[in-house]
């Protein structure tokens, strides 16, 4: 059984519990203690002014997308998407692609401290194959639309497809399958109910896009008389197993019923900001007793997948958008980019605990931008960006060790990325 310490001059356990001066050990996957009282005869990494912390839990990605990095920037999102991620989609997306962008999304990730990330695309398949290459943590999902997708030609066989997705991934130790809507605009009714319908079924999570902007609300309103919540509702898809990505269009009404139901949210400020969607009512979703994680969407409406930064952004968002410099701290935002992720993926992890998942990473704390340290759960949402982070550990495997992926060619995978960016600009 694979078993070491982990060192730093600060353990933040939780966002409101650190510890100076302690050792973090591991056995197998899992922590099996936390103490002050250093090891003997194991093997530790990190150093005394280390910041050790649990993994960041990225909430809301499309991992292939990173090889669409930039190709669209500065447009509204139905310009966006309807005018060039749609079309280079069904130009560009097959299984390589899948597989190449979510091993460069894996990699950025894992260099900037996320340990799990949540995700729907197409081929999802060679995702989570990605992944387990990698070493991360993920939850996967083929993503559902009214209209034939690169991996799914005929939607009227989608819920046969994503069955056989399910099954194939259902007893992965790292990887786990959840179904995704796309949104209630691309998908109608009784196509929202069958996926929910297959998410009850197997017990898994159920994501979708919600409530992204106006113009989507004003869309269903329209066509439905209801919100886009509501309308959601209506059909039997909103539960605790409903994770609803963006949430930034949504009134009382809504985020009353979003608690009532006991759904979880993804927050996306850098890439809701970006499309110029809006600015989602984190600070009251959170009075409601809402679950509200952290994500930064795909690349190419981000346009990176660095957790580090998209904290910062959370925090000094909603400062300035409330005109209160006490909304959202520090320790609020951090316990969204970790427990809350791991709340809403249903995961016990999240926390640097006994017996949690050995999910952990470590900033080097000799950094400049990181001394003098007073408060290291400040640093992490402040001062930290993800080229801090020193090394990673998932489920119990060192995967990134002084800076050094030690699961992928990074080399070998750069330049299969710039054929493919080659191909794109071409055509």
């Amino acid at each position: 059984m694979n078993s070491f310490a982990v060192q730093g001059g600060y353990i933040i356990k939780s966002a409101h519990d650190v510890m100076q001066d302690g050792y973090v050990i591991v056995e197998g996957t899992r922590i099996q203690d936390i103490t002050d009282v250093k090891p003997l005869d194991m093997e530790i990494i990190g150093h005394a002014h280390d910041i050790v912390m649990p993994g960041l839990i990225n909430l809301h990605t499309h991992a292939p997308m990173t090889l669409f990095r930039g190709l669209a920037d500065d447009l509204p999102l139905m310009q966006w998407l309807e005018d060039y991620i749609f079309p280079s989609e069904k130009k560009f997306v097959n299984e390589e692609f899948a597989y190449l962008g979510s091993l460069l999304a894996a990699l950025e990730m894992l260099h900037s401290g996320t340990t799990a990330f949540c995700d729907g695309y197409f081929f999802e398949d060679q995702v989570g194959r990605a992944a387990r290459e990698a070493g991360l943590r993920t939850w996967i999902a083929e993503g559902f639309v009214g209209f034939p997708t690169p991996s799914i030609a005929d939607p009227a066989r989608a819920l046969e497809y994503v069955r056989g997705f399910i099954k194939r991934w259902r007893d992965d130790e790292l990887i786990q399958p959840t179904i995704f809507s796309h949104g209630v605009y691309t998908c109608e009714p009784d196509f929202l109910a069958a996926a929910y319908d297959l998410a009850e079924e197997y017990d898994i999570l159920y994501q979708i896009h919600l409530c992204e902007t106006m113009h989507e609300v004003r869309q269903v309103r329209e066509k439905y008389h209801m919100s886009p919540v509501e309308l959601l509702d209506s059909i039997g898809g909103l539960s605790t197993r409903t994770l609803a990505h963006h949430c930034v269009a949504v009134g009382p009404g809504d985020i009353m019923l979003l608690a009532c139901r006991g759904a979880s949210i993804s927050h996306n400020a850098e890439s809701n900001m970006k499309l110029a969607a809006g600015v989602a009512p984190i600070p009251a979703m959170l009075r409601a007793g809402i679950t509200v994680g952290i994500g930064t969407d795909g690349c190419a409406s981000n346009n990176n997948l660095d957790m580090f930064g998209e904290m910062a952004t959370v925090a000094k968002l909603h400062k300035v958008h409330t005109h209160d410099p006490s909304v959202l701290d520090a320790a609020t935002v951090l316990a969204m980019a970790t427990d809350h992720g791991a709340r809403a993926l249903r995961f016990d992890g999240g926390r640097i605990q006994k017996g949690a998942p050995a999910d952990i990473i470590i900033l080097n704390g000799n950094r400049p931008n990181l001394v003098p340290i007073y408060n290291p759960v400040s640093h992490a949402v402040y001062a930290a960006t993800g080229a801090d982070v020193r090394d990673v550990i998932v489920g119990g495997r060192i995967v990134v060790q002084d800076h050094r992926c030690l699961t992928i060619d990074e080399e070998a995978l750069i330049k299969e990325c710039r054929k493919i960016q080659k191909l794109i600009a071409r055509r």
